[in-house]
């Protein structure tokens, strides 16, 4: 009778367990595995990286970016057909155990140091290259340009519909959000988070910015939850997104490192000032002759009138 109870009781323990493992779904974040329903909390592990993470906040940019590389290498997530790879900002990164970004990332013979954010800041060097300290990115310039249309937003009614939704669906605390600027189709706005400001309890403002990035790219990091902004009732559809970022430090980065555009910039300036001198100079070389052939007519005609 008592092997039966005991048969019983695992039995109903299994059931019980299989039931919150199929009810557990992680609603912010989908590149997970293994959830498992702990009280009112759905704990997952990431993959990739096989750490623990909880469904009720956002997961860290470090072990998304690892999720998201391997799978693309196992072939299990089809992109979207309008998505694009950025070579420099996607990568398999080293995470640390609590999720955020190690110092230093490598990739096969080169490395390079990294913010908080991922983003590397240094130029790529050997296996030797030494990161002494992870770096804060302090603010987050988001840039995007919204679907033409006949007449431009409101500009109130469009800075209320994103406060709203960055506190609300992406759990950031409003005194994080500075400026929202609207000029007719581009939006900016500015994620701003000192080491001093932000609470150990705090979304940080780069994993804000990433889910953020991803939900606008149409590649929604949340379960069947796509991002729909509507403004005076009225859905917005943005065509481009650019990310800015700023650290607490200044990056460090060489003239090698900077893009052909760049360079091909930088070196009309600087022909554009070598063309001004040379302007200056043969203008005052000229009114130099000027004054000496005027000085001269003058002297010739004081002799003429003492002769």
């Amino acid at each position: 009778m008592q092997l039966l109870r005991g048969a019983a009781l695992l039995l109903l323990l299994c059931a019980t367990a299989c039931w919150a493992q199929e009810d557990c779904v992680c609603t912010k974040n989908k590149r997970v595995t293994n959830c498992v329903k702990m009280g009112d909390t759905c704990q997952c592990e990431s993959i990739g990286s096989g750490v623990t993470v909880e469904c009720d906040t956002l997961t860290s940019k470090c072990l998304l970016m690892k999720a998201e590389m391997t799978g693309t290498k196992a072939g299990r997530r089809e992109k979207p057909k309008e998505a694009f790879e950025d070579t420099d900002g996607l990568y398999d990164p080293d995470c640390e155990n609590n999720g955020m970004f190690k110092a230093r990332q490598c990739n096969g013979t080169s490395c390079w140091c990294v913010n908080t954010a991922g983003v590397r800041r240094t130029d790529k060097h050997d296996t030797n290259l030494k990161c002494n300290e992870l770096v804060r990115t302090r603010w987050i310039i988001i840039k995007m340009k919204h679907g033409e249309r006949e007449a431009p937003l409101s500009t109130g009614s469009l800075k209320k519909a994103f406060v709203e939704t960055i506190t609300s669906r992406y759990m950031l605390d409003g005194r994080y959000i500075g400026d929202i600027v609207y000029e007719n189709p581009y939006i900016t706005i500015d994620l701003k988070q000192n080491s001093s400001d932000k609470s150990p309890g705090d979304v940080d403002i780069a994993n804000v910015a990433y889910y953020f990035e991803k939900d606008v790219k149409g590649d929604s990091l949340f379960h069947n939850d796509r991002l729909n902004i509507s403004i005076d009732n009225e859905m917005l559809h943005f065509e481009k997104i650019v990310v800015y970022y700023v650290d607490e430090v200044a990056p460090e980065f060489s003239m090698k490192s900077l893009t052909p555009g760049v360079i091909a910039v930088i070196v009309v300036v600087i022909l554009a000032i070598v063309a001004g001198i040379v302007v200056l100079v043969c203008t005052r070389r000229r009114k130099g002759k000027y004054v000496k052939a005027e000085v001269k007519e003058m002297n010739e005609m004081h002799r003429g009138l003492n002769a």
